[in-house]
């Protein structure tokens, strides 16, 4: 990692940690193993979102990025790059015969059919409210939770947890990523008193402010059985309800929509490097380590480690952290360039960039021919 003058060093510390879990780039490896994502979103009326978040997924650097949408979104997508895999497959409302009686597990059988070949899945980006739609994207959820896939959720993602949290309760592998106003929907959803961001705003003191965030995001973590939540504001606060980190890299000024799409893209990325790196793609230099992260001591022990393998909680937690971090410094870099006028579409062309600065290439990457 370059030095970069606006990251704390706490935050430089666990990103150095994350470049473990970054495949170097390698002669051995073959198509693929860098990581296949597929995002399972876009409909009639939203076909940016999906663009941006595998995008994202792309240009950090999985192999083969998938999106999964409604037929009406298909062509669209597809025209926006020809380096995406766009599946039409997603069922609709309009795509069916009678949207008040169908058979979800069976409509859901194409996508549930591609399962096996990816490592992630993001659910959310575009996804829109069709009943029909969420029917079958619940099953899929299902699915793959069964088969212990990891998946992040965002955006009408979140809405069906908001509806059944006992969709991803208890379920280590999934990371959801809401806004100020999702955070207090599934807050309420679960019978959480958590403070307003009005009130939270009124603390005059900073840490104040980040000690209510971190205790809101952590309650609502241990009511979904230690879920990972990235709760997005001024700074992310990421916790599994044991850990929480404060990612503190200052991001852009401008508002705009469908920045968050570039998170779920990124993390969808690093959730499959994840993968790579338990799997033991390749050798890391650490030592095996014995014992699995289950307290809050354990995962500080192999943070704070030089060389010890990591446990998947605490790799889930770093991977949470690197798509905050990567996003926020996207956000800055456009709103550097572009001021008011930067739009979603101008992090996209930071993704690679930011990850260099803040993380940088494997030691072992093979770069220069």
């Amino acid at each position: 990692m370059e030095s970069v003058h606006h990251v704390s060093t706490s935050s430089k510390v666990l990103l150095k940690k994350v470049r473990k879990m970054v495949p170097p780039m390698l002669e051995q490896f073959h198509k693929g193993q860098h990581g296949r994502v597929a995002v399972i979103g876009g409909s009639l009326d939203y076909t940016g979102a999906p663009y941006f978040s595998s995008m994202a997924s792309a240009r950090l650097g999985c192999d083969m990025s998938h999106v999964i949408c409604d037929k009406s979104a298909a062509t669209v997508i597809k025209t926006y790059s020809p380096n995406l895999m766009v599946h039409p497959i997603l069922p609709s409302s309009a795509s069916v015969k009678d949207p008040e009686s169908i058979d979800a597990p069976s409509l859901a059988s194409p996508i549930i059919n591609m399962l096996s070949r990816l490592h992630c899945l993001v659910i959310g980006p575009g996804l829109g409210r069709d009943g029909v739609t969420l029917k079958v994207v619940t099953e899929v959820m299902k699915e793959a939770r069964s088969r212990s896939i990891p998946f992040v959720l965002d955006a009408d993602g979140l809405l069906l947890v908001t509806e059944d949290p006992d969709l991803v309760r208890g379920y280590k592998e999934c990371i959801l990523t809401p806004n100020v106003n999702e955070f207090s929907r599934l807050a309420k959803a679960l019978g959480i008193d958590v403070p307003s961001l009005a009130e939270i705003n009124s603390k005059s003191d900073g840490a104040d402010r980040t000690s209510e965030e971190s205790k809101a995001c952590e309650q609502l973590s241990n009511a979904l059985g230690g879920v990972t939540i990235i709760q997005k504001g001024p700074h992310d606060v990421i916790s599994n309800g044991i850990t929480t980190l404060i990612s503190d890299i200052q991001g852009g000024l401008k508002r705009s929509g469908g920045q968050g799409d570039t998170l779920t893209g990124s993390l969808g990325t690093l959730l499959a490097w994840r993968a790579a790196y338990h799997d033991g793609l390749w050798d890391s230099g650490e030592k095996d380590n014995a014992k699995e992260a289950q307290t809050k001591e354990d995962i500080r022990a192999e943070l704070e480690s030089e060389d010890k393998r990591m446990s998947p909680c605490t790799t889930l937690l770093l991977a949470a952290f690197a798509g905050s971090s990567i996003t926020r410094e996207c956000s800055r870099r456009a709103f550097l360039a572009k001021g008011r006028s930067m739009q979603a579409s101008d992090l996209t062309d930071e993704v690679h960039e930011s990850f260099l600065k803040l993380i940088g290439e494997p030691e072992a990457s093979k770069m220069h021919l």
